[in-house]
């Protein structure tokens, strides 16, 4: 009801590989609770104007940052043998980092712990491999994650 069709396609997928990774159906829920509360939280203070003019310029660095790593994992997929962890797990601390900034004055340190457990599983190396293995069990998921990310992007959306 609050996100669209493809964002929660890709939240299902997100959800199958981290059920996977982690081997533990509880942590992988916690995850992506934490996940789409945190995008919720945020949402809703952008909805209602809550933001300053100098957090609508994080805003926008984080739109930004946010489309380079998904334009960066598209291509990671899409062009085999090009796929680099740390530079993906650098681009998704920095969206993690920009988050912070943005909510700093508005959210709970509570909220503030589920931003880093959300963005340090998927930022986590180890994971980044096991989901990009060329022959691995994860790799139906990423090609329908990346499906959905190429969607928002020629939607606008990312």
């Amino acid at each position: 009801m609050l996100i669209d069709d493809t964002s929660s396609e890709i939240f299902d997928e997100l959800y199958k590989v981290t059920k996977e990774h982690t081997r533990n159906k509880k942590e992988a829920h916690k995850i992506m609770k934490d996940l789409i509360k945190v995008a919720i939280k945020i949402g809703i203070l952008y909805r209602n104007n809550q933001f300053s003019p100098e957090e609508m310029v994080i805003v926008e660095k984080f739109r930004k940052k946010l489309n380079q790593t998904a334009m960066t994992m598209v291509s990671f997929y899409e062009v085999d043998y090009t796929f680099d962890k740390n530079v993906l797990s650098k681009l998704l601390h920095e969206c993690k980092d920009l988050v912070h900034e943005l909510v700093q004055r508005h959210l709970t340190p509570r909220t503030h712990g589920r931003i880093n457990h959300v963005f340090n599983h998927f930022a986590d190396t180890e994971f980044l491999t096991t989901l990009y293995r060329l022959d691995g069990d994860s790799r139906p998921s990423l090609k329908r994650i990346c499906e959905g990310i190429n969607k928002l992007i020629d939607e606008k959306v990312l």
